[in-house]
């Protein structure tokens, strides 16, 4: 049996290089001339055949490249909501601005080198009237302004570029303003690249991995089970042993998925008696930073710490967490419940793949309830509040629930009915503490201590 060794022919000078490269293109699938930014695609090019060898033997991903475009293909193992994609004010997409995106590519495809934003507008809307309870109605201002953030995320990946006009004046008033574009075909079709045919399918589960039946030998489920559980530990914030399968769990357990993922990315893996992590140091691998600025983040990190005194003083009851298997199923049926089934083609639509079911272990989280989290907030906001954001002090409601979604989608908390359970990672953040300095006019200083 042969084993791949990463970076195999990259020289220890060169290796910090290297890992820049990886750790830009895992946080950037698409990477264009300007996306993210000029330094990235020639970086990328550089390592390119390196690249594309690790990407696919360590993770099972593929990477393409053109002239202009760097595009990695990830195996998506389960469904993640915690990572959407965002207007320029960075909100996150709901369902319309998705469902122009797709609808905005699928025009674009089929257009020529330049397009009229109203044009665009028209095209797209022809189309989302197939879609039951979709539409796009150019008299209506929501409508236009979600219109326009779905062309404003193409337009900051290099896919359309402004001519002439102002999209910002044309939502405003479609009557008397315009806006042109200029058509990159190449990163068009370097987006959109979808594993199936969309209108084959009856449940979004069928774009995940999985191993669709083939028989596989004892060396090539090693192989792949080994892929999945070094994709679980770069994709996630945490992997618990709890949550996985057997199989997946003893590859967690190796001592070459630490040294695989090191090599790769320069970060360094941390292995407890709970899980795994990678502990980003850099700053430029994770998309989301925590504890990083901004209120919802700083008031979830004080209720972290006061969720691990909770447990560590009170020992509150123990319930299990739902396994990852619920968790997908969960969000499944959430995403299938907006599937315009008029369009799916009964007689060509594919069966769901068989997936191999995690037989997870038993293990249950001290529970934490709505009210006792709701408390905690209204004390953190009466200690901290004047180096909240004003938007936020007058309404402690929203910035709880923000913080809990943000603690759930970094795996510190688990959110179940009636209030949240506390995962093992929650710990490491329990000595935080907290000064508030004296404010200046014109800012809020707030300086948060780690000193667990």
């Amino acid at each position: 049996m042969t084993t791949h060794r990463v970076a195999k022919d990259v020289s220890s000078l060169e290796l910090a290089d290297y890992q820049r490269a990886v750790r830009v293109l895992l946080r950037n699938p698409l990477i264009t001339d300007a996306y993210p930014d000029r330094g990235s695609l020639p970086l990328v090019r550089r390592w390119a055949d390196q690249l594309r060898t690790d990407l696919h033997e360590t993770l099972g991903y593929r990477l393409v490249t053109t002239a202009n475009t760097a595009r990695l293909l990830r195996v998506q193992d389960e469904l993640d909501v915690t990572r959407p994609a965002r207007t320029r004010t960075d909100r996150p997409f709901d369902r319309r601005r998705y469902a122009y995106l797709v609808l905005t590519l699928a025009t674009l495809g089929r257009s020529g080198t330049q397009i009229a934003l109203s044009e665009l507008a028209e095209s797209v809307g022809a189309d989302a009237t197939r879609v039951d309870g979709l539409g796009l109605d150019t008299e209506n201002k929501p409508h236009r302004d979600a219109f326009v953030d779905a062309v404003a995320w193409l337009e900051a990946r290099g896919a359309l570029a402004l001519a002439d006009g102002s999209a910002a004046d044309w939502a405003n008033n479609p009557d008397r303003a315009e806006a042109l574009y200029d058509i990159d075909r190449e990163i068009v079709f370097a987006l959109y690249r979808p594993s199936r045919v969309l209108q084959h399918l009856r449940s979004v589960t069928a774009l995940l991995g999985s191993d669709h039946g083939f028989a596989q030998g004892q060396e090539t489920q090693r192989k792949a089970a080994a892929r999945r559980a070094r994709r679980l530990v770069l994709e996630r914030p945490v992997v618990y042993y709890a949550d996985a399968s057997e199989s997946i769990r003893g590859q967690l357990r190796h001592a070459s998925l630490a040294e695989d993922l090191e090599r790769l990315t320069g970060q360094s893996v941390e292995r407890r008696a709970e899980g795994v992590a990678i502990i980003d140091t850099s700053g430029r691998l994770s998309d989301v930073r925590f504890p990083s600025g901004g209120t919802p983040s700083q008031a979830a990190l004080l209720l972290s710490a006061r969720i691990a005194r909770h447990v560590a003083e009170d020992a509150p009851p123990r319930l299990p967490a739902p396994t990852a298997a619920e968790r997908d199923e969960a969000v499944a049926a959430r995403i299938d419940a907006g599937l315009p089934v008029r369009g799916v083609l009964g007689e060509l639509s594919e069966p769901e793949p068989t997936r191999p079911q995690a037989t997870a272990e038993t293990a249950a989280y001290p529970f934490v309830t709505d009210a006792w989290l709701g408390s905690a907030m209204k004390e953190l906001n009466d200690a901290y509040g004047a180096a909240f954001a004003v938007a936020w002090r007058g309404d402690p409601g929203r910035l709880l629930r923000e913080a809990v979604d943000l603690l759930a989608s970094l795996r510190l908390v688990a959110k179940v009915e009636g209030g949240v359970l506390a995962l093992p990672l929650l710990a490491r953040y329990r000595g935080t503490t907290a000064e508030v300095r004296p404010r200046r006019k014109a800012a809020t200083l707030f300086d948060i201590e780690d000193v667990s």
